[in-house]
């Protein structure tokens, strides 16, 4: 006779996969439609059109923007997706807002613009590392653990590099420029306090369950499978492109 138990994880490991299922389909159809850091044709309509200071309507494409940055997301997933303590939590949220922050607001400010499908393609690298070094893979592989907190910031600068570039192919009015980038930088960092709230609550309850632990590889799996997607889209568009 089977066991209530095994019944149960047998359920659970089914509704598992049917998740795993919805997110890559999901996943999958969001990237099919959209590059990583795009922004909107009424928002890109918006931003070409006002001139002056606008502060809360930048703020709000700042959130925006992060809320439904599914590379965003990913790499915040993949940071706190082992860290239990609220202080490692904020460290490695500020060390990445740290790096988001500075080269998008120079990147706009000094005009530095790179290939998107070039970054992007690096912000998926990102989301690659991270799932491998919450796997274990760095240690095993190469015999020693990288620097965390440096990859974190390095990481950080890429995806602000990706952001400035996207901004810099609106033409942003100069009046008023610097107010509005860094009102649009405070809507990123709410934004992302938002996401990253989300984001420990559901880790908060899956933490107390029994099988997380064995979920949790299955999770990073996937969260390194969406990488490598958003990274091969961004070279095929990149080729396509050239």
């Amino acid at each position: 006779m089977i066991s209530s138990s095994r019944v149960q994880r047998a359920l659970a490991t089914r509704q598992l996969a049917a998740l795993i299922l919805m997110v890559l389909a999901a996943f999958i159809l969001n990237v099919s439609q959209a590059l990583a850091h795009n922004v909107t044709e009424g928002d890109a309509g918006y931003i070409q059109e006002i001139w002056g200071v606008n502060i809360i309507p930048f703020m709000y494409l700042g959130a925006k923007h992060m809320v439904t940055g599914y590379d965003h997301i990913l790499f915040l997933l993949g940071v706190v997706f082992f860290l239990y303590r609220m202080k490692d939590v904020g460290i490695y949220v500020s060390l990445f807002a740290l790096g988001h922050s500075t080269t998008m607001l120079l990147g706009v400010w000094f005009g530095w613009g790179v290939n998107a499908y070039i970054v992007d393609a690096i912000i998926g690298l990102s989301v690659v590392y991270k799932a491998l070094d919450n796997l274990g893979a760095h240690q095993r592989w190469f015999g020693f653990q990288p620097n965390t907190m440096a990859a974190t910031l390095i990481f950080g600068l890429f995806h602000g590099t990706g952001l400035a570039t996207k901004i810099l192919d609106y033409d942003i009015a100069s009046d008023g420029l610097l107010p509005n980038l860094l009102a649009f930088n405070v809507g990123v960092e709410i934004g992302q306090i938002l996401a990253l709230a989300v984001i420990l609550i559901v880790m908060g309850y899956w933490r107390r369950k029994p099988a997380f632990l064995r979920q949790a590889y299955t999770a990073n799996v996937i969260m390194m499978t969406l990488g490598f997607i958003l990274m091969g889209y961004q070279i095929v568009g990149y080729v396509v492109a050239v």
